[in-house]
């Protein structure tokens, strides 16, 4: 599943369980419903709140009102923010999000009655509850490595709320916590509420190679909702409740197979400065990630027919609600570009593909048995192909005009059993970015996934 992150899998941060975009709610984020085994950059690097996204918007980029899309939701809705400066270090904002579906119905409305005596300022403070969403946040910069986020959406509509503590250490970054309730997106794009979510993250940051590392722990409490009030989805066993320990290592190695700093425009600044070199390259990251569990949750692990067939460290403890897994990982990207991102028109063309192997040990075992039917003239199990093939994801970025770029990205199932469709091209998301070149690396992205039917505009800092 693509996690619809937006940072694109030539960043090489791979994915463990990081926040999802989503339109869905004010807040603007979801978690995927953790699993094991996964394949991952250990990474984590600090995230651009949706509030000083629209504030950016709003200030410098003339956009007075931000669009999403959710047709499983609301439709089209816009979305406005207020920041307020109290001190120089201290923050307040005021959120809306206007549903222009409700707005549109009651301006009809309003158009076929124009004859009643009712005025519209009277009427439509009536139907303010039903258009308008408002929400509320602080932000508080408690040291210049510190920072307390607090923020309330849907307020008088179901409360939504989130407390994070972020704190930055040398080369490492932790961050503390709690959602009520916490949203979090499966892999068949189902939403659902955790009545509280509880985590602790500490996670190395920055090296594009060497050695990385990254520890969870995470509380969920209350029974799970499918958000929409749709009962008809099985409950994911990961969600339900219980305490989740997650530790995982990884050494990561970048090569520059080519690269071609000639035929730059010279004076001339690139659209993005991580753009603006022709190359060819390979990224490997090999790993172990190992996890426990301990409540209803530990579950999950007796019921991962992967690890079955697989030589993993599988342990579960029904009496006690205790599980244990332990797991390989790897992933291999390439990635070729061509063009420097600077002239006017087709100066950058990029394409990227990244092989992912959730399970190492499930790779290592179907990898032996085919040496050996190899080797002994037997014909291969069909089974046994599926547990070689990766994870396949494909990325295309081509320029259109000026900063303007097209971007397409989608996950590629390769499946032998299949005899009509031996390679499917899956949750494809498309998105359309503009470079903001006074900022060196910044860009605003307008993307949509088809399949889940939502669309969202964003800010990206840093990310190539």
């Amino acid at each position: 599943m693509l996690l619809r992150r937006m940072q694109w899998m030539s960043d090489g941060d791979g994915r463990w369980e990081l926040d999802a975009e989503t339109p869905v709610t004010m807040e603007g984020t979801a978690r995927p419903v953790p699993g094991d085994p996964l394949p991952l950059g250990l990474s984590r690097g600090p995230r651009v709140t949706r509030p000083k996204q629209l504030d950016f918007f709003h200030r410098f980029m003339a956009s007075p009102f931000v669009p999403s899309f959710s047709a499983s939701r609301d439709g089209i809705s816009v979305h406005h923010a207020h920041l307020l400066h109290l001190t120089d270090n201290w923050s307040f904002t005021i959120l809306e999000k206007i549903l222009v579906p409700k707005l549109v119905s009651v301006v009809k409305e309003k158009l076929a009655n124009r004859h009643e005596e009712a005025s519209w300022t009277k009427d439509l403070k009536k139907h303010l509850h039903d258009i308008m969403s408002l929400g509320v946040g602080t932000e508080l910069l408690i040291t210049p490595d510190t920072t307390l986020l607090l923020e309330l959406y849907d307020i008088k509509k179901g409360d939504r709320g989130k407390a994070i503590l972020h704190h930055k250490l040398p080369r490492q970054n932790v961050t503390f916590e709690a959602s009520w309730p916490g949203l979090f997106v499966d892999k068949n794009g189902v939403y659902w509420d955790v009545p509280l979510s509880l985590s602790a993250d500490l996670a190395s940051v920055g090296s594009s190679s060497g050695l990385s590392y990254h520890l969870l722990l995470q509380q969920n409490s209350g029974e799970p909702k499918c958000f929409g009030g749709d009962e008809t989805n099985d409950v994911p066993i990961a969600l339900l409740p219980g305490l989740c320990a997650k530790a995982a290592i990884s050494i990561k190695k970048s090569i520059d197979a080519w690269r071609k700093k000639e035929d730059k425009l010279k004076n001339v600044q690139p659209y993005d400065v991580f753009l603006s070199d022709s190359h060819v390259s390979f990224t490997g990251i090999v790993g172990a990630v190992a996890s426990g569990y301990l409540g209803d949750c530990s579950r999950r692990v007796s019921t991962q027919n992967e690890t079955q067939r697989s030589n993993a460290f599988r342990m579960f403890d029904e009496r006690n609600k205790f599980s244990a897994f332990a797991d390989l990982f790897a992933s291999v990207t390439f990635t070729a570009q061509y063009g420097n991102f600077q002239r006017l028109f087709l100066d950058l063309t990029k394409a990227s593909a990244r092989f992912d192997i959730a399970s190492g040990s499930l790779f290592l075992s179907g990898a032996s048995r085919l040496a050996q039917d190899f080797f002994f003239s037997r014909r291969p199990d069909i089974e046994t192909f599926c547990d070689v093939c990766p994870d396949v994801t494909v990325s295309l970025q081509q320029q259109i005009v000026g900063p303007f770029s097209f971007r397409v990205e989608s996950s590629v199932a390769i499946d032998p059993r299949s005899q009509d469709h031996f390679v499917k091209v899956d949750d494809s998301i498309f998105a359309i970015d503009w470079a903001l070149k006074v900022l060196g690396s910044a860009k605003a992205t307008a993307w949509y996934s088809p399949k889940r039917q939502e669309a969202m505009v964003e800010l990206r800092f840093f990310e190539a």
